[in-house]
């Protein structure tokens, strides 16, 4: 009689989650993103919001919470109730490379606070050198760099970003030293790039469009596991000599951990699906992005690949949690 009740018990307490999946949305949903408004991350978001939007039946809007590289708008959603409705859409490096640079302990573990809906796009990263320099590959770049280590030196959007830990595990794997300098964005990295301050800095294509135009910067390989439809003619890392040292910003959104699996269906069935369209890859390539509808097991996976990846790197650089790992 006591399984019984038991039991009874169980599915009484079932009955409202199913109910509330099978009957999902029926209300606004929120996409957070930990970044400013009108940024690169967040024009993504407003596009999958709009067509979420029509897919859905419900609106879908777009809720910009920036601040301490991506802390408080990710741990928002890592506290919202696990109903669909609060989402999460940030870069890959928020979950990759945050719990390795972060200097204390993050409020949220990316892989236990959340449940990934899927990907989004991906923003190839490109190694560039001014026009003036004489590397016309890879292999000239780190020979002459193996050959006198720190007299090159590599720039990057910041400290721990995904440029800094990108470039240095490239150097890394070509067993070469080169002295890193940090700037506050990508715009005045390229402008000292330009003038020969520093020899190379690796950035998304709507970062250097118009310097590759004007002919004041010279690509000397894609950093992705593919060549990119916007620059079909640089090689890979890989191709270079480097396999171990691909790299790129990715978009995922994400859930708060515990959301029903029905509804985390729904919404990743209906993005993979504008993803895949036409409209869909085109609406992402105008915002210099690659649509890449894969599903949240592929986000998980990606998320300890690049952990693993970039930890040494982090160690390297001498940043937070990465010292103890």
């Amino acid at each position: 009689m006591k399984l019984l009740r038991l039991a009874l018990a169980a599915l009484a307490m079932a009955v409202p989650l199913a109910g509330a999946a099978q009957d999902y949305p029926s209300r606004t949903i929120r996409i957070v993103v930990p970044y400013a408004a009108g940024g690169g991350v967040d024009s993504a978001a407003r596009v999958v919001a709009q067509h979420l939007t029509t897919a859905l039946g419900q609106n879908v809007v777009v809720d910009p919470k920036p601040g301490a590289a991506t802390v408080i708008g990710t741990e928002f959603v890592a506290r919202a109730p696990s109903d669909g409705y609060t989402l999460l859409l940030t870069g890959g490096s928020t979950m990759s490379m945050l719990p390795l640079t972060h200097p204390t302990k993050l409020p949220f573990d990316p892989l236990e606070d959340f449940e990934p809906v899927g990907m989004v796009s991906r923003l190839p990263f490109f190694l560039v050198t001014s026009s003036k320099q004489p590397y016309k590959s890879v292999k000239e770049l780190m020979d002459a760099a193996r050959a006198k280590p720190e007299a090159l030196s590599y720039a990057s959007n910041g400290t721990g970003s995904m440029g800094h830990l990108g470039t240095e595990t490239l150097v890394q794997a070509a067993g070469a030293k080169m002295v890193h300098v940090p700037y506050a964005g990508f715009a005045p990295a390229l402008s000292d790039l330009i003038t020969g301050r520093v020899s190379i800095v690796m950035a998304d294509m709507a970062s250097i469009r118009g310097q590759l135009q004007a002919g004041t910067l010279r690509p000397l390989a894609v950093a992705s596991a593919e060549r990119s439809r916007f620059m079909p003619d640089a090689p890979t890392l890989a191709e270079a000599g480097y396999p171990g040292a691909a790299f790129e910003i990715w978009l995922a959104l994400y859930a708060p951990a515990k959301t029903p699996p029905d509804v985390i269906k729904r919404v990743s069935t209906e993005l993979s699906r504008f993803l895949a369209s036409p409209q869909g890859r085109d609406a992402f390539t105008k915002l210099g992005h690659e649509a890449d509808p894969a599903d949240g097991k592929v986000v998980r996976e990606r998320i300890v690949a690049e952990q693993k990846a970039f930890a040494p790197a982090a160690r390297a650089a001498g940043l937070g949690q990465a010292q103890g790992k």
